[in-house]
Protein backbone atom coordinates (compact mmCIF):
# COMPACT_ATOMS: atom_id res chain seq x y z
CA UNK A 1 0.00 0.00 0.00
CA UNK A 2 1.46 3.36 -1.05
CA UNK A 3 1.57 6.11 1.51
CA UNK A 4 -0.36 9.25 0.53
CA UNK A 5 1.44 12.57 0.91
CA UNK A 6 0.28 14.56 3.90
CA UNK A 7 -1.76 17.66 3.23
CA UNK A 8 -2.61 20.63 5.39
CA UNK A 9 -0.81 22.72 7.98
CA UNK A 10 0.91 21.66 11.12
CA UNK A 11 -0.07 23.17 14.44
CA UNK A 12 3.20 25.12 14.57
CA UNK A 13 2.57 26.66 11.14
CA UNK A 14 -0.92 27.74 12.23
CA UNK A 15 0.44 29.25 15.45
CA UNK A 16 3.12 31.22 13.55
CA UNK A 17 0.48 32.56 11.14
CA UNK A 18 -1.76 33.50 14.07
CA UNK A 19 1.14 35.29 15.80
CA UNK A 20 1.87 37.30 12.64
CA UNK A 21 -1.77 38.34 12.34
CA UNK A 22 -1.86 39.32 16.03
CA UNK A 23 1.20 41.55 15.62
CA UNK A 24 -0.30 43.23 12.55
CA UNK A 25 -3.57 43.90 14.40
CA UNK A 26 -1.71 45.23 17.46
CA UNK A 27 0.16 47.71 15.25
CA UNK A 28 -2.74 48.74 13.00
CA UNK A 29 -5.64 49.04 15.48
CA UNK A 30 -4.42 52.10 17.46
CA UNK A 31 -3.67 53.93 14.23
CA UNK A 32 -7.08 53.08 12.81
CA UNK A 33 -8.86 54.14 16.01
CA UNK A 34 -7.00 57.46 16.04
CA UNK A 35 -7.92 58.07 12.40
CA UNK A 36 -11.61 57.36 13.06
CA UNK A 37 -11.73 59.72 16.05
CA UNK A 38 -9.97 62.41 14.01
CA UNK A 39 -12.45 62.01 11.15
CA UNK A 40 -15.42 62.29 13.54
CA UNK A 41 -14.25 65.80 14.51
CA UNK A 42 -15.58 66.99 11.16
CA UNK A 43 -19.07 66.37 12.59
CA UNK A 44 -18.41 69.02 15.24
CA UNK A 45 -16.68 71.42 12.86
CA UNK A 46 -19.49 71.30 10.31
CA UNK A 47 -22.17 71.79 12.97
CA UNK A 48 -20.31 74.70 14.54
CA UNK A 49 -19.85 76.36 11.13
CA UNK A 50 -23.53 75.90 10.29
CA UNK A 51 -24.68 77.28 13.65
CA UNK A 52 -22.24 80.17 13.37
CA UNK A 53 -23.74 81.11 9.99
CA UNK A 54 -27.25 81.03 11.49
CA UNK A 55 -26.14 83.22 14.42
CA UNK A 56 -24.49 85.72 12.08
CA UNK A 57 -27.68 85.92 9.99
CA UNK A 58 -29.64 86.67 13.15
CA UNK A 59 -27.06 89.30 14.11
CA UNK A 60 -27.41 90.94 10.69
CA UNK A 61 -31.15 91.27 11.31
CA UNK A 62 -31.07 92.29 15.01
CA UNK A 63 -27.57 93.80 15.51
CA UNK A 64 -27.20 91.74 18.66
CA UNK A 65 -26.27 88.23 19.79
CA UNK A 66 -28.22 88.69 23.04
CA UNK A 67 -30.52 85.93 24.25
CA UNK A 68 -33.57 88.20 24.12
CA UNK A 69 -33.24 88.59 20.34
CA UNK A 70 -35.34 86.13 18.28
CA UNK A 71 -33.42 83.57 16.31
CA UNK A 72 -35.86 80.77 15.63
CA UNK A 73 -33.62 78.98 13.11
CA UNK A 74 -31.19 77.95 15.84
CA UNK A 75 -32.10 75.10 18.19
CA UNK A 76 -29.53 75.02 21.01
CA UNK A 77 -28.57 72.87 22.82
CA UNK A 78 -28.46 70.27 20.12
CA UNK A 79 -26.66 67.10 19.09
CA UNK A 80 -24.50 67.11 15.97
CA UNK A 81 -25.99 65.29 12.95
CA UNK A 82 -23.85 62.18 13.37
CA UNK A 83 -24.34 62.19 17.14
CA UNK A 84 -20.73 62.52 18.28
CA UNK A 85 -21.02 65.97 19.91
CA UNK A 86 -23.42 68.19 21.84
CA UNK A 87 -23.46 71.85 20.87
CA UNK A 88 -23.85 74.62 23.47
CA UNK A 89 -24.26 78.39 23.07
CA UNK A 90 -22.55 80.36 25.88
CA UNK A 91 -21.01 83.75 26.81
CA UNK A 92 -23.89 85.28 24.91
CA UNK A 93 -24.48 89.03 25.09
CA UNK A 94 -25.06 91.82 22.56
CA UNK A 95 -21.58 91.61 21.00
CA UNK A 96 -20.15 88.21 21.97
CA UNK A 97 -20.91 84.50 21.91
CA UNK A 98 -19.16 81.16 22.05
CA UNK A 99 -20.32 77.93 20.44
CA UNK A 100 -18.86 74.78 21.97
CA UNK A 101 -18.97 71.20 20.73
CA UNK A 102 -18.38 68.62 23.48
CA UNK A 103 -17.68 64.97 22.67
CA UNK A 104 -20.24 62.35 23.70
CA UNK A 105 -20.63 58.58 23.41
CA UNK A 106 -17.85 56.86 21.45
CA UNK A 107 -16.13 60.19 20.72
CA UNK A 108 -15.22 60.43 24.42
CA UNK A 109 -12.27 58.19 23.50
CA UNK A 110 -10.81 61.26 21.76
CA UNK A 111 -8.98 62.53 24.83
CA UNK A 112 -6.85 64.96 22.79
CA UNK A 113 -9.71 67.05 21.37
CA UNK A 114 -12.63 66.64 23.77
CA UNK A 115 -14.11 70.13 23.16
CA UNK A 116 -14.03 72.43 20.14
CA UNK A 117 -15.15 76.07 20.41
CA UNK A 118 -15.61 79.03 18.10
CA UNK A 119 -16.60 82.61 18.88
CA UNK A 120 -17.95 85.69 17.07
CA UNK A 121 -14.47 86.62 15.78
CA UNK A 122 -13.99 83.12 14.34
CA UNK A 123 -11.42 82.37 17.06
CA UNK A 124 -11.17 78.57 17.17
CA UNK A 125 -10.04 76.84 20.35
CA UNK A 126 -9.95 73.27 21.60
CA UNK A 127 -9.20 71.42 24.82
CA UNK A 128 -8.33 67.88 25.83
CA UNK A 129 -10.09 65.76 28.43
CA UNK A 130 -8.37 67.61 31.29
CA UNK A 131 -9.20 71.06 29.87
CA UNK A 132 -5.69 71.80 28.61
CA UNK A 133 -5.77 73.88 25.40
CA UNK A 134 -4.80 72.01 22.23
CA UNK A 135 -3.60 73.68 19.04
CA UNK A 136 -3.85 70.78 16.58
CA UNK A 137 -7.56 69.93 16.83
CA UNK A 138 -8.85 72.34 14.17
CA UNK A 139 -6.18 71.34 11.65
CA UNK A 140 -7.38 68.94 8.95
Amino acid sequence: MAQRPQRGFTLIELMVALAIVAVLVAVALPSYTSHVLHSHRSDAMATLAQDQAIIERCYAQNYSYAADQPCTALQIPQTSPQGYYTIAFSNRDATHYTLTATAILSQLDDTTCRTLSIDQTNNKTAADASGTPQSSCWNP
